[in-house]
């Protein structure tokens, strides 16, 4: 643990405080100066990780790695956001957001910053990265760079392997425009019949099945590339024989993936999702991206098919699809990567049979921090062993994203086969994954799991499972609460947070929330758990009010948060009038947040900060000092939820109270450490926007916890090893 304990110190406990009680005031603001706009959020959000992506701090193929990640989020964006709200204006719907905007001024507003961001895009790629990849013999090269002996391997390439995939689509009274799929990245080519004057179009998909990029070296030391795009255009009289090519222009459609059904009947939610996967394929367009120097009458032919306005069109300087560049970053070159880290396991959890680990937890709770600890020596085990030990008779699960090929999945198939009670709620709605929670749902039904899908009207966000074992003294119950998905994949760079437990007081509630789920239980006292819809809200609520009045008295008071978004305007509030009473409020918030910090008057004690690194921020964690001196003697909460309305009103969220002291130490040590981090960390402005902390001898908050769960790991090794001599 870094600094002294706030147990045991009288440093960390609170400051002597002012007797005079703070003057409450009643912000005259209106609601378009209270909040920020969420869409501008997110997009400073993005910006955040393409400064990575510039950052000469971060190893180059890592650079790369951000890069990709700013072009990813971009689509995602798009398709979600961008789509909802073209469609909204297509309708005449003109809900405002907190901030005051209309869809169609939100979209101008999006417009006005996406532009300047795929500018920098551009520029990061072509005057940062590609200069530093050949510095290191990466070379990202165009076909007029190859050496002629190079251009003859790669024909050679192109006609064994490319050639036959292709499949040009011409458009004219006999052939119409070509559906073009989402994310597709096409090459639009100008023919022109040598006996006839009018121009025609054609649409070359470039497949994805392939290579992006081509090695045309394989066999030297240095790395040296062409695009895939760059080759079929250098390459297109093959395709259209006897015809002229006047030009070519790549080009990228984006598809809306915003929902329009209503979910609420469940009796046919299977079905409906299906339907909306296959009109997903055909949704409207709401972004049409295309290389530089365009011609006029190509673009004019491909909004009037599109049935696309100007203002959806934007020109980009570089690569169309940085996510692309993926296969770049995968090659075998350490020393342009990041150091690779192995999560540890906690030693308490080593044990390797069913028994044992049972018992572990029994013992005492396990708070486990991924990635720096084992996902998979921990969580994934603790399923495992559940599915194979015959004293387990039941295991209660939900799945929101679990990944393929899950051993999750594998475990819970086996425990049925097994003949155990085995319950798994699969949220068929998880956005961009319900084909494969489709097909693990009709995997899990056919081996006899008893699925559901969840609450009506809701999804099911929750992160928990519940393992019912026969013991000697009767029946107990184990449980896992986390703060992330039931993935394998990326539990190794989503930092998440989980909790392992057999305390009674919680694990009986878990019976009860897994009762909510099924049997469609009315149940609304939980004493111990937070959960949404139900109670988790005014218990937030009710929380951030307290600290107000602990303020107001001139006992301690602090609020500290970290989750991933804010935008749930009553929380807001009360944390605007619990930093007006004199409580401290810090919020880390990796994407947006919807809050004006420090505005005098209104927020003077409210502090937001984003902390963006190699590991993604995913954990949820709430702390709330509740009058004590002792910081270690206030309440904290892990779970599923973010300040969201989404989260605390549409959908099922679960959070559970740490109980244990030398667990809240743990989450202490982790809040502390990033409150304090100079060097991943962004602080937010009362204008919405971010400014970033570049100490440069500093080593981040997810570097300094990798050393501190190494360190930790080795003492408790070292003490028992000394116990046992």
């Amino acid at each position: 643990m870094i600094g002294p304990k706030p147990s045991s110190s009288k440093k960390t406990t609170s400051k002597k405080r002012s007797t005079r009680k703070p003057k409450v005031v009643e912000h005259p603001l209106s609601s378009e100066k209270l909040f920020t706009n969420r869409e501008v959020g997110w997009l400073h959000f993005n910006r955040r990780v393409l400064t990575e992506a510039e950052d000469a701090r971060n190893p180059l193929l890592e650079r790369l790695r951000f890069l990709s990640i700013s072009s990813s989020n971009m689509d995602e964006f798009f398709m979600k956001r961008v789509g909802g709200l073209k469609r909204q204006v297509a309708y005449g719907i003109s809900p405002k957001s907190a901030d005051g905007q209309t869809p169609s001024q939100q979209l101008a507003t999006i417009r006005q910053i996406v532009i300047p961001t795929v500018q920098e895009q551009d520029r990061c790629f072509e005057k940062n990265l590609k200069p530093a990849l050949a510095e290191n013999s990466i070379f990202l090269l165009k076909w007029a760079d190859l050496t002629a002996k190079e251009k003859e391997l790669v024909k050679k390439y192109y006609q064994r392997n490319v050639f036959p995939v292709l499949t040009p689509l011409s458009v004219d009274p006999g052939h119409p425009f070509p559906f073009i799929s989402n994310l597709s990245t096409s090459l639009g080519v100008t023919l022109k019949h040598p006996e006839r004057d009018e121009k025609l179009f054609a649409r070359v998909k470039i497949p994805k099945v392939l290579p992006q990029w081509i090695r045309v070296n394989p066999e030297a030391v240095t790395y040296r590339f062409v695009s895939l795009v760059e080759v079929i255009r250098e390459n297109l009289a093959d395709l259209f024989p006897s015809m002229q090519v006047i030009g070519a222009m790549a080009f990228r459609l984006t598809r809306n993936a915003d929902s329009e059904h209503d979910q609420e009947d469940t009796e046919d939610l299977l079905e409906t999702i299906e339907e909306e996967l296959r009109q997903r394929r055909f949704a409207e367009v709401v972004r049409l991206e295309h290389g530089p120097n365009p011609d006029p009458w190509m673009i004019e032919f491909l909004m009037s098919e599109l049935e696309l306005a100007e203002e959806y069109i934007y020109e980009l300087r570089g690569e169309l699809d940085y996510t692309d560049l993926n296969m770049i970053y995968d090659l075998d070159l350490p020393k342009l990567k990041y150091e690779p880290w192995t999560p540890l396991v906690p030693p308490a959890l080593t044990v390797e049979d069913a028994s044992g680990f049972f018992s572990a937890i029994k013992a005492q709770d396990h708070l486990l921090h991924h990635p720096y600890e084992s996902f998979s020596s921990t969580v994934e085990k603790f399923i495992r062993f559940a599915s194979e030990d015959p004293k387990v008779l039941a295991i209660k699960m939900t799945l929101y994203r679990t990944g393929d090929n899950s051993p999750f999945i594998k475990s819970l198939i086996r425990a049925a086969e097994a003949g155990k009670q085995v319950v798994c709620l699969v949220e068929l709605k998880a956005r961009f994954d319900e084909e494969r929670n489709i097909y693990w749902a009709q995997e899990l039904e056919n081996a006899g799991v008893h699925v559901v899908y969840g609450v009506v009207g809701l999804k099911t966000h929750a992160k928990t499972s519940l393992v019912v074992r026969q013991e000697a003294e009767g029946l107990r119950c184990y449980c896992h609460i986390g703060t992330g998905n039931y993935n394998v994949t990326t539990s190794r760079f989503y930092t998440d947070l989980g909790l392992l437990t057999a305390r009674e007081e919680i694990t009986n509630e878990v019976v009860e929330f897994f009762h909510y789920l099924t049997g469609r239980s009315l149940k609304n006292s939980y004493d111990k758990l937070l959960v949404a819809p139900v109670n988790m809200f005014p218990r937030f609520k009710a929380m951030i009010e307290r600290e107000g009045e602990h303020a107001k008295a001139g006992r301690p008071s602090q609020i500290i948060a970290k989750f991933n978004n804010m935008e749930e305007n009553d929380i807001a509030m009360s944390l605007y009038q619990a930093s007006q009473k004199g409580t401290e409020v810090d919020l880390i918030v990796r994407g947006f947040c919807c809050m004006r910090p420090r505005v005098p008057g209104l927020s003077d004690r409210v502090r937001v900060t984003s902390i963006i690194g190699r590991f993604l921020e995913h954990s949820r964690i709430f702390y709330f000092r509740n009058g004590a001196q002792d910081p270690l003697d206030g309440d904290f909460y892990m779970g599923s939820a973010d300040w969201m309305y989404r989260n605390l009103h549409a959908r099922v969220e679960a959070i559970v109270p740490i109980l244990d002291r030398g667990l809240k130490e743990k989450i202490w040590e982790i809040l502390q450490l990033s409150l304090k981090d100079q060097r991943q960390t962004w602080q937010m402005t009362a204008d919405g926007d971010y400014t970033q902390r570049k100490a440069s001898n500093e080593v981040g908050v997810q570097q300094v916890l990798m050393q501190l769960t190494k360190q930790r790991v080795k003492n408790i090794e070292e003490s028992a090893s000394s116990s046992d001599s």
